[in-house]
């Protein structure tokens, strides 16, 4: 289970208008006062532009070794990542942030980088000019002229600790560039008649001026609240931008954010698929609505996607929902007439606001960028049966009209041939119903309306039968052909549904990865309709396969085990974020790995392959919902692991006390008798007679006996926990066994009144004869302890039902009915009035020896005063044993 790291390195961002302003040279500045001060820096990327004085001032610092790659054909050196995280310095330079990197690094873009230095705690200097924010993008292309390719979300700046603004007059600036301090010279005159213009430099200068303000007014509304600082606050509200696959929806996008970032609210972007617009949609519209939601999120949104029938209805209710003051919508671009005959939009949003202000932005279509994943539309054959499939029911339709059109007359007849239109936009969709009407017209024309067996019409009033004949056939088969699509869609998510379900109620009661890992690849590979991959982290931390499905893939080409794609779930696993395919990060990979992730631990990854379509919405969610059950079910697992363990321990901790407080007694009490006698023994031997002498040698020789039975039972029990016990199995004579326990326990058993009853040919037995010994020493001992002097003590022996039964009787206070099952446990004593020593593992050990022999162990009341304790084992000439324990 991987911990989420907490600490996060401090970003430092040096912010300018334009290239020139002196960003490198501040930062290289304050790396030189950092150093000065004990700071350890490191220099990770620095570009100089040829500078002297930039080169001059690198002079001292600490430099890491970059990277080399392919870039168009030339070796062309890169910042290492790898190498900075070796490294691992306090403070690194970073430059340029918006950098898009070359091929085959880690990130695609350097901010990324630089987010995962800050992941690893590394505090960060970098810099940036104002027209690589990716909200003031559309902005900076309208006053310069020049789109820029490579921008920075805003999360990035806003999440950075400092924003330091980096400003020189307009005629310093240009002064720079004259003297070759900000381009080489061939570069400088292209420059400064595209980019580095007068009205150009201010205008940067201003939006800088404007960014920099808004953040230090954030700033000190942070502090006003974190000190209780009373003031007039912006009431709280929400801007809400509807995101569409519009080719300026970006544009609509980034206007929202600069909206809401005015009035300190906060936005949501919501996208709704209504069914007449939902289906129609193809790849590249996807691709975009899914591109345009992204940017949303990097801008700091809350994404919302709605499916409902009323595109305004869904609008308003969402907004009402949020709580939205402000909504943000495009103004469209379709003509006066289409308005007039669909309805004005923008009209139906102000008429049913209801208070929540309407801004309509108009805008210029973007070119679609050119991203690392490319989406082509699958190409779908021409399908000639469902065109032929219209024609013979329309050929059918005219043999039963001409077979009855004396009795159906020609309204029948024309309301006959919109029956396989139906049946041809039901079955197979609209193109093939549109082909069948106009099948089933000319047919009608040509056989049915007179002059017969021509196409000439003789009456006007057929052409206008002709022309609704067409309009009820394309509403028909439009609208069944939606019916059709809304129904396939509704049981595609009843299945994701039903799947979801079926995998979470199957998952409750499992707490074994790998069928919990085995059924989440078969119910997410049958719901996405993709080959995915399980894969949890082993005990030394890496990342393994647990469980995949291939979904018709081949096996060999598409598993994981490449470099590229260890790598990438392995990086997705370390920093708790997507990585792989339709990604920014190792997107070259052919899975997209998404992180296992609860509130605290990222437990493992789910791998998703992804072909040649980018992954959709509707898709994501999907994946989103499996990878959050995953997550829970896998940390529920761990979890319940992790409470076995406590268990475990905790039980143990409970044996260990009461194992040492009840050996440190039993142990204490023959040694104190022991070192008494020998004490007496050596300090006045002769001041005792004979007899006395043997007594205090007869109590060294008990004490010394009742320490070999405790470290015995202490020895017996740990070989018994440990599995290490071994049964020396032979041919045993109960007779023998009894009698040997009784020789070594003849000391103890003067004191009482001992009855042995063996019943006449009892049967060998095929068992480990030194245990079973040990086992009748362990309960005649035990019998005596709780028998007064002097009383009976019984031992039997017989057989019954091809077994041999072994009981000792003594006249004791007994054991209570309720601890019956219980003196067979480790360490349970018996409650009683008069103290008895012992530790409370004899009879445990019996219990484990005789199941080991197949046998069984029970204790019974005796009717008059006492107890019973019976052991029985088998008669057989092959004892079951478990393999472990037989030497």
């Amino acid at each position: 289970m991987k911990q989420i790291i907490k600490h996060r390195g401090i970003l430092t961002v040096f912010l300018g208008a334009a290239p020139g302003v002196g960003k490198t040279y501040t930062m290289l500045e304050a790396a030189h006062q950092r150093l000065n001060e004990g700071y350890d820096v490191a220099v990770a990327w620095v570009e100089t532009h040829g500078m002297p004085e930039t080169e001059r001032l690198l002079e001292g610092l600490p430099q890491l070794p970059a990277r080399f790659g392919n870039l168009q054909g030339k070796i062309s050196p890169e910042m290492d990542i790898d190498v900075i995280l070796k490294r691992k310095p306090k403070l690194v330079l970073v430059d340029e942030l918006a950098h898009a990197n070359i091929p085959g690094s880690r990130h695609v873009r350097r901010f990324q980088d630089v987010e995962e230095l800050l992941t690893a705690g590394i505090n960060v200097y970098t810099t940036l000019n104002i027209q690589h924010i990716e909200s003031l993008n559309d902005i900076v292309a309208q006053i310069t002229g020049v789109i820029v390719k490579e921008t920075v979300p805003d999360r990035i700046l806003e999440k950075a600790d400092s924003v330091q603004l980096i400003d020189i007059p307009p005629e310093e600036l240009l002064k720079r560039l004259k003297e070759g301090k900000v381009y080489v010279p061939p570069q400088t005159e292209q420059a400064m008649r595209k980019f580095f213009r007068t009205g150009n430099i201010n205008a940067l200068r201003e939006m800088s001026l404007r960014f920099t303000a808004s953040r230090v007014d954030k700033d000190m509304s942070e502090y006003m609240h974190e000190h209780k600082i009373e003031g007039p606050w912006p009431a709280a509200g929400r801007v809400m931008v509807c995101v569409s696959a519009s080719p300026f929806s970006a544009q609509l996008i980034r206007a929202a954010h600069r909206l809401a970032s005015g009035i300190q609210a906060e936005l949501v972007a919501v996208h709704i698929e209504t069914p007449a617009r939902r289906f129609p949609l193809g790849d590249r519209e996807r691709d975009r609505v899914t591109r345009n939601m992204r940017l949303a999120e990097d801008l700091g949104a809350k994404p919302l996607t709605i499916v409902g029938e009323n595109l305004v209805q869904e609008i308003i209710e969402v907004a009402c929902v949020q709580n939205v003051s402000a909504i943000v919508i495009g103004k469209p671009q379709h003509s006066r007439l289409w308005e007039l005959w669909h309805g004005s939009l923008v009209d139906k949003l102000i008429r049913n606001s209801d208070g929540i202000n309407i801004y309509v932005i108009r805008g210029a279509a973007e070119q679609d960028p050119d991203t690392c994943i490319r989406t082509t539309p699958k190409e779908e054959g021409f399908n000639w049966s469902q065109y032929i499939g219209g024609l013979t029911m329309t050929i059918l339709a005219t043999l039963f009209s001409l077979f009855f059109e004396e009795k159906m007359g020609l309204l029948n007849i024309a309301l006959l041939y919109q029956l396989p239109v139906i049946m041809s936009a039901f079955w197979w969709g609209r193109w093939p119903s549109y082909f069948t009407a106009l099948c089933g017209l000319a047919a009608f024309d040509f056989l049915f309306v007179p002059p017969t067996w021509t196409f000439t019409v003789a009456d006007i009033q057929y052409l206008w039968s002709f022309i609704i004949f067409l309009i009820m056939a394309f509403v028909i088969g439009g609208r069944t052909e939606l019916l059709r699509s809304e129904a396939a869609s509704a049981r595609q998510r009843e299945r994701s549904t039903r799947a979801l379900y079926q995998f979470s109620r199957e998952i409750a009661g499992i707490i074994d990865l790998e069928l919990i890992s085995q059924e989440l690849v078969k119910q997410a590979a049958e719901t996405v309709g993709r080959s995915v991959v399980v894969m949890l982290p082993d005990n030394s931390g890496q990342l393994s396969i647990r469980a995949e499905s291939y979904s018709g893939i081949a096996r060999n080409k598409k598993t994981p085990q490449k470099t590229i794609e260890m790598a990438a779930a392995d990086w997705s696993f370390k920093h708790g974020q997507l990585a792989g395919r339709s990604t920014d990060t190792l997107s070259d990979a052919m899975y997209l790995y998404i992180p296992l992730k609860t509130t605290d631990n990222i437990v493992g990854v789910l791998g998703v392959h992804v072909k040649e379509r980018n992954v959709l919405p509707e898709e994501k969610r999907l994946i989103d919902a499996w990878t959050g059950l995953a997550a829970i079910a896998v940390e529920r697992v761990k979890l319940a692991e992790q409470a076995r363990g406590a268990s475990l321990l905790l039980e143990s901790d409970r044996l260990r006390t009461a194992l040492f407080n009840s050996i440190s007694h039993e142990l204490r009490t023959p040694l104190s008798s022991i070192i008494g006698s020998v004490s007496t023994l050596v300090e006045a031997e002769d001041m005792y007679s004979k007899a006395a002498r043997r007594e205090l040698l007869e109590t060294i020789q008990d004490g010394a006996a009742r320490m070999e039975r405790i470290v015995a039972n202490l020895l017996d029990t740990a070989r018994l926990e440990s599995g290490m016990m071994q049964l020396k199995i032979d041919w045993c004579d109960i007779e023998d066994i009894i009698g040997t326990s009784l020789n070594r326990l003849r000391e103890t058993t003067k004191r009482y009144a001992l009855t042995v009853n063996v019943a006449p040919a009892l049967p060998m037995l095929k068992a480990d004869c030194v245990l079973l010994e040990q086992v009748l020493i362990n309960i005649i001992d035990n019998a005596m302890k709780y028998s007064p002097h002097d009383s009976e003590i019984l031992i039997r022996a017989e057989p019954k039902d091809g077994t041999v039964v072994i009981s000792v009787s003594d006249n004791g206070v007994g054991i209570p009915e309720e601890d019956l099952s219980k003196v067979f446990d480790k360490f349970y004593r018996i409650q009683q009035p008069k103290h008895v020593s012992g530790t409370g593992l004899g009879l445990s050990i019996c219990k484990g020896i005789i199941e080991a022999h197949g046998g069984l162990i029970w204790a019974e009341r005796r009717p008059s005063r006492g107890t019973t304790i019976r052991f029985q084992v088998p008669v057989v000439e092959e004892v079951v044993i478990p393999e472990r324990m037989v030497k």
